[in-house]
C-alpha cells in the first residue's frame, strides 16, 4: 500500500509539474508558422509576439522583430514580448551570444539571402489565403533545359484543381515573379499561392490558371558573378523566361499560348523585372501585375515603346495593367506610378492595401486581387 501511495504521488507531482509547464499567457496561441507541436511563439489578439527560449548556457538573446532583448530567468529559460506587429508574414532570426540562428521552434524560409525564421501574425476578417475544405490545386517542382544558360533550371508550377481530372482542358499561365533576397519559393512559401487561388477558383472568382513560380536571378544579388558594366543583376532572367522557359511550359503542359492568355507580374525588384520584360516583350504578355516596385517604371513618355503616350492604343494590347502597393509604403511603390498612369488617362488598376507595408501582406492581397481580373 505504501508503494503505490508513493507512486501515486510521483505521478500527481510529475502531471503538476506537466500542466505547470503548459501554462501559457493568456489570450495567446501557438503561431501557425511554428513548427508542428511547438507552443512558442505565441501570439495575443493584438499581434504581439511571445516568446521562450531554454537556453541555460547563453549569455544574450535577441530577436531581430524590433529588436527585441530576451530576459533570462534563474531556471535558464529566456522570454519577452514585442509590440503589437503588422498582420501577415514576418521574417526574423535569433542573436545568441552574438550569432543569428533560425528559431528551431519555426519553420525556416528563404528569405533577406539566407534561411530565416518566420512568424505569421493573423489579420482579423482576413482569410483568403487559409486552407479550407475546398478543391485543392498541385504545386510540382519541374526541371528544365535553359539552352541560354546550359544549366537545369528549377521551376515551381501550380496547376488548378481537377487539372489532372480534365484532359482535354488548356489554360491560361501566370508568370509570377519574387523580390529582392528571395528566390522560387517565396510565392509557394512565404506568398501560399495555392491558398490564394483554390479558395479563388473554389468562388468562382478567378479562372483556373497555371502560375510558374522561378528564381529571377536577384537572390543573390550582391553576390553575383561579374556582369558587363550597362547590364544589370536582373537582366539576365528575361532571356530565361522568353527563350526557354515559356516554350518549355508550353510544351510540358496544357497551356492557352496566345499573349491574350499570359500573364506576368512580380513584387518589389521581380517588379521591376516586370515592367521590363512585358514592355520588351509585347507579343509575349497582354497581363500585367506590378507589386510594389519602387523603381522600374519607365515613364509615360518611353514606357512601352510609347504606347502609354497613346492610352487608347496600349489599351487595345494590354488587357489588365494592375500596380499595387502597402498604404506603409513610399509613394515610389506604386502611388506615383498610378498617378502619372491616370494623369495620361492610361487603362489600369491601382490597388492599395490598407495598413501593410513592404511585405507579403500586401504581395498576398496584391495577387489576391489580380488574379481575379485576368483572362476574362
Amino acid at each position: 500500500m505504501k508503494k503505490y501511495v508513493t507512486l501515486l504521488f510521483c505521478i500527481t507531482a510529475l502531471l503538476t509539474s506537466k500542466a505547470q509547464e503548459q501554462t501559457f499567457p493568456e489570450g495567446t496561441k501557438p503561431a501557425s508558422s511554428n513548427v508542428i507541436g511547438a507552443q512558442y511563439p505565441r501570439i495575443d489578439s493584438e499581434g504581439k509576439a511571445y516568446f521562450r527560449i531554454e537556453a541555460p548556457a547563453a549569455d544574450s538573446i535577441s530577436v531581430s522583430l524590433g529588436n527585441l532583448a530576451l530576459t533570462k530567468d534563474d531556471k535558464g529559460v529566456w522570454t519577452g514580448v514585442t509590440k503589437p506587429l503588422d498582420p501577415g508574414f514576418h521574417y526574423y532570426t535569433l542573436k545568441i551570444n552574438g550569432v543569428d540562428v533560425v528559431d528551431p521552434k519555426s519553420e525556416t524560409f528563404y528569405g533577406m539571402s539566407r534561411i530565416a525564421s518566420g512568424i505569421e501574425v493573423p489579420e482579423d476578417g482576413v482569410d483568403f489565403y487559409d486552407i479550407k475544405d475546398v478543391p485543392h490545386g498541385h504545386i510540382e517542382r519541374h526541371w528544365y533545359m535553359a539552352k541560354s544558360t546550359g544549366e537545369m533550371r528549377l521551376a515551381y508550377v501550380y496547376t488548378p484543381p481537377g487539372y489532372d481530372k480534365n484532359s482535354n482542358e488548356r489554360y491560361p499561365v501566370l508568370y509570377l515573379q519574387h523580390g529582392m533576397g528571395e528566390d522560387r519559393t517565396a510565392w509557394p512559401n512565404q506568398g501560399k499561392t495555392n491558398f490564394i487561388m483554390d479558395n479563388l477558383i473554389a468562388e468562382g472568382k478567378a479562372k483556373p490558371m497555371i502560375i510558374v513560380m522561378e528564381d529571377g536571378g536577384i537572390a543573390l544579388a550582391f553576390n553575383s558573378p561579374k556582369r558587363p558594366q550597362d547590364q544589370n543583376f536582373w537582366d539576365s532572367f528575361e532571356d530565361v523566361l522568353i527563350k526557354d522557359l515559356i516554350p518549355n511550359i508550353d510544351a510540358s503542359y496544357r497551356t492557352l499560348s496566345n499573349r491574350e492568355n499570359r500573364a506576368i507580374a512580380g513584387l518589389s525588384l521581380g517588379g521591376t523585372q516586370t515592367y521590363q520584360i512585358s514592355q520588351n516583350n509585347m507579343d509575349k504578355f497582354a497581363n500585367i501585375g506590378i507589386f510594389s516596385a519602387p523603381f522600374g517604371f519607365p515613364g509615360v513618355e518611353t514606357g512601352y515603346n510609347g504606347l502609354l503616350k497613346t492610352p487608347e492604343e496600349f489599351a487595345k494590347q494590354v488587357n489588365v495593367f494592375y500596380v499595387s502597393m502597402g498604404s506603409k509604403e513610399g509613394a515610389r511603390a506604386g502611388r506615383s506610378t498610378h498617378e502619372a498612369l491616370e494623369g495620361a488617362g492610361v487603362k489600369h488598376t491601382y490597388y492599395e492595401a490598407p495598413g501593410t507595408a513592404h511585405e507579403f501582406q500586401t504581395w498576398r492581397k496584391s495577387l489576391h486581387g489580380f488574379t481575379q481580373l485576368l483572362f476574362k
